[in-house]
């Protein structure tokens, strides 16, 4: 297997975690002003109801004005799923942007880490609204890669190949075949990948959130924990520049 000269990363699901919201929408409106009490099976309904929501419109959110459109469009949604009377909040966008908060998963610092010690040029490609630089920042993470690109600033979501194409201009033009895009959606990030010649790694978190393992296309490689990228088949060679600001 031919080590890479760029690496691609997916975001949520492979670098970042969403903590449950569920639990903190519920504290945010019990602090509210009057106070409103709900079960946490209402919280996580009304959530449901605002990430689907989410992931129909995010590619819409392509600035920061944008962003604050679509983050007011997602609490409406939000209101109209909770029950009475936690419609009534005045200020529920602050509270629901409280209870999405994101984490960086323990094994992505080392495994960033490692990769770029080798030389490996590493770029997160993530279906993700402009606020991707945001949680890469808040987690730490945006100091350990060299760029990354959100399917609302392309333009187009996994598993176009137009998003990676734009990703490969951000990691110096290196030829397809010498990058890896390592993510957790067989339909995103696998399909994509094939399609635009990169070789596709699958993570496979389903012991941490108990679901079935996927069945992949033969040939794909599955790892459980991005540690497990395999070091060996990457060449030491001499640290490449940081291509941030690009």
């Amino acid at each position: 297997m031919r080590a890479p000269k760029a690496v691609f990363l997916d975001a949520l699901g492979t670098l970042v975690a969403l903590e449950p919201p569920a639990p903190l929408l519920m504290a945010g409106l019990a602090r509210a002003d009057p106070p409103v009490r709900i079960t946490l099976e209402e919280a996580a309904a009304a959530m449901r109801v605002e990430m689907a929501y989410y992931k129909i419109h995010h590619d819409l959110a392509v600035d920061r004005d944008a962003l604050e459109d679509l983050r007011h469009a997602c609490t409406e949604a939000l209101r109209r799923a909770l029950p009475e009377p936690a419609r009534a909040v005045e200020k529920l966008q602050p509270i629901m942007m409280a209870a999405l908060r994101f984490r960086a998963y323990p094994d992505a610092e080392p495994a960033l880490k490692a990769l770029r010690a080798a030389g490996v040029t590493l770029i997160v490609v993530s279906n993700w609204d402009v606020s991707l630089h945001d949680a890469l920042r808040d987690t730490g993470l945006d100091r350990l890669v060299d760029g990354a690109i959100s399917s609302a600033e392309v333009g187009a979501a996994k598993p176009s190949t137009a998003i990676f194409d734009y990703a490969l201009g951000l990691a110096d033009d290196p030829a397809p075949r010498d990058v890896w895009h390592v993510g957790d959606s067989v339909e995103a990030d696998v399909a994509g990948a094939r399609a635009a010649g990169l070789r596709p790694i699958f993570v496979d978190r389903s012991a941490e959130t108990g679901a079935a393992p996927p069945v992949l296309p033969a040939g794909v490689a599955r790892i459980a924990d991005l540690r497990a990228l395999p070091a060996a088949l990457i060449r030491p060679q001499a640290p490449r520049p940081s291509l941030r600001g690009r």
